[in-house]
């Protein structure tokens, strides 16, 4: 069996203590069949002394930069607080190393105010990017050569990935995940981080959510007798009542607890399930429309583009070559 992947992850003084822990924790699970470890994690920081976290506690790392070295992806977490994000300046040695793991190929990656260390290091000039929305401002002022796009969860521009905040973070180390062995292993490292398995990284940061109603006036049972029936044409007037809801209300409640309309929320789920059946069956592109629910390979096309920007023989290539 060929060696775990090595990550490193580069965390500062300052830390977002959860964006430090993302990576350990997503990267941890991943697992092949067998239960053996997929990845090996290595946290370090740039002088491999410790550092504070902005929680009040301390980080006490095993290494320094000498880890960019031993690893295949390097992970900046996110700081709230410093010159990296104030004045846009790096700690002595983190930018040269920085572009020296990208001249030799390794994968960079960024969750956050992270993508302040990688601009710093002049890795995003001429790029597209993202960060978190609250610092958006601050980093078009430091960094203004950077394409930067405020509204998405991750941006993938192949061997240089940034993401938004915390939870886009777990996004990100999922997509990457899904990209070097397949959705079954990030399947499965999702249910073991307990999160959801996939969010589109064009999909928006920031969408306000009403406070869920009480489980016995949802829409959880119509969502999963939907999961289990998504082959079929579902008309919002016959999920209503099987919600023994009027339209107009189950719109509304559905909306509250998914915070997508039923139509856009179905979508996503015959794309995921088409998703599956690209990368793990050898089923022709038709047989998965109809099983997918979308009836004719045309609409697969129209809808794998508009979500995944990609084609599905494309799609299907890419994860059969890395997964």
């Amino acid at each position: 069996m060929a060696r775990p992947h090595r990550v490193a992850v580069l965390t500062f003084d300052h830390a977002a203590g959860v964006d430090l822990g993302v990576p350990p924790q997503v990267f941890g699970t991943a697992r092949d069949e067998d239960g053996r470890r997929l990845y090996e994690v290595r946290v370090c920081t740039p002088d491999g002394g410790p550092v504070w976290a902005t929680a009040g506690y301390q980080v006490l790392p095993q290494h320094g930069l000498e880890a960019f070295e031993w690893a295949d992806t390097i992970v900046a977490c996110g700081v709230h607080d410093g010159p990296i994000v104030t004045e846009g300046v790096l700690p002595e040695g983190v930018g040269e190393a920085f572009r020296a793991a990208v001249a030799a190929g390794k994968r960079v990656m960024s969750i956050c105010t992270g993508a302040f260390a990688l601009a710093a290091a002049g890795l995003l000039d001429g790029r597209p990017a993202t960060t978190h929305w609250w610092w958006v401002n601050r980093f078009r002022r430091l960094f203004p050569e950077v394409r930067l796009n405020q509204e998405v969860l991750f941006v993938d521009d192949g061997q240089v990935l940034t993401s938004a905040g915390v939870a886009a973070g777990l996004d990100l180390c999922l997509h990457v995940v899904r990209l070097d062995h397949g959705s079954s292993v990030a399947n499965r490292s999702a249910r073991r981080c307990v999160v959801a398995p996939w969010r589109d990284g064009g999909q928006a940061q920031f969408i306000e959510r009403p406070l869920p109603v009480e489980p016995d006036s949802g829409t959880t049972e119509v969502r999963e007798w939907m999961l289990g029936n998504l082959e079929q044409p579902l008309e919002l007037r016959e999920l209503a009542v099987r919600a023994r809801m009027s339209v107009r209300t189950f719109t509304r409640r559905f909306r509250e607890e998914t915070g997508l309309s039923p139509g856009q929320w179905l979508v996503r789920q015959r794309v995921e399930l088409a998703r599956r059946l690209l990368e793990e069956t050898d089923l022709p592109v038709d047989r998965i429309a109809g099983q997918a629910g979308f009836g004719t390979s045309a609409s697969l096309r129209a809808h794998l583009r508009s979500q995944l920007g990609t084609a599905p023989s494309s799609y299907r290539r890419t994860f059969r070559r890395t997964g």
